[in-house]
This record gives C-alpha cells, sequence and structure tokens, in this order.
C-alpha cells in the first residue's frame, strides 16, 4: 500500500464525503425539509463517518486509527438505518434508495478492508517512527 500523507487521501474518506453530500441534498427535499428529527440524526451520522476517519488518520496511531474507523463504520450503519426510515416515510425515491444504500455498503465495505489492512500490518502509526 502507497504511503498515505492526508485523510484527503483515503477511499473510505472520499466515499463518506460523497454520502454526506448526498445526504444533505436529499434532506432538502420539501417533504423530507419537515422532519427535523430525522434530517438532523442523518446528517450527523453522515458527518459522524468523514469525522471519525479524520480524526482516526490524524492521531497517528494505527491501534486509535482502527478504533475510530470502528465507529466510523458504525456511523455507516446508522446512514443505512435511516435511509430505510426516509424511504418508508416516501421522502426519497426508491431510486434514491438504493443508490445511497449502496454507497453506504461501498463505504462500509471500504472501511472494513482497511481496518483488515492495519490489523495485518506490522505498522503502529507514524507517532512510533
Amino acid at each position: 500500500m502507497a504511503t498515505i500523507n492526508n485523510f484527503e487521501e483515503l477511499e473510505c474518506w472520499k466515499k463518506a464525503r460523497g454520502i454526506t453530500s448526498h445526504v444533505y441534498r436529499i434532506t432538502k427535499n420539501e417533504e423530507f425539509s419537515r422532519d427535523f428529527a430525522l434530517i438532523d440524526q442523518i446528517r450527523k451520522s453522515a458527518v459522524s463517518v468523514m469525522s471519525n476517519i479524520a480524526e482516526g488518520f490524524e492521531r497517528d496511531g494505527n491501534k486509535e486509527f482502527i478504533n475510530f474507523l470502528s465507529i466510523a463504520k458504525g456511523s455507516v450503519g446508522e446512514v443505512r438505518a435511516q435511509l430505510y426510515v426516509a424511504r418508508d416515510q416516501e421522502y426519497i425515491s426508491d431510486e434514491e434508495f438504493r443508490f445511497l444504500r449502496g454507497l453506504a455498503i461501498e463505504n462500509s465495505r471500504v472501511i472494513s478492508g482497511l481496518i483488515s489492512y492495519l490489523k495485518q500490518s506490522g505498522i503502529k502509526g507514524r507517532k512510533y517512527k
């Protein structure tokens, strides 16, 4: 694996950013925009994915990074669960639901892959160099 110098280079962070952008877009929909509790929750969950990846990376230790990646993966699951609520309430179409659910599943897979890589590597992190 190539050396990553910034969290912005991480594929999982890029995917999380894309999901967050889509979440903000769909929550501006007129029907959705009235459900303040769900908007708040799904936006916070989406932002949590990006934030935890970034924070974990910046801590410079792989053990901490793995922990934050695990939290981020949990937040991806939250986004997926909230998408079901949005679909059940007809705030989003089946097509939007499938698209965003697919992005979330893919991001979860990428985060899991990074966690596995970090656990298998002998690297402890930048702060241990």
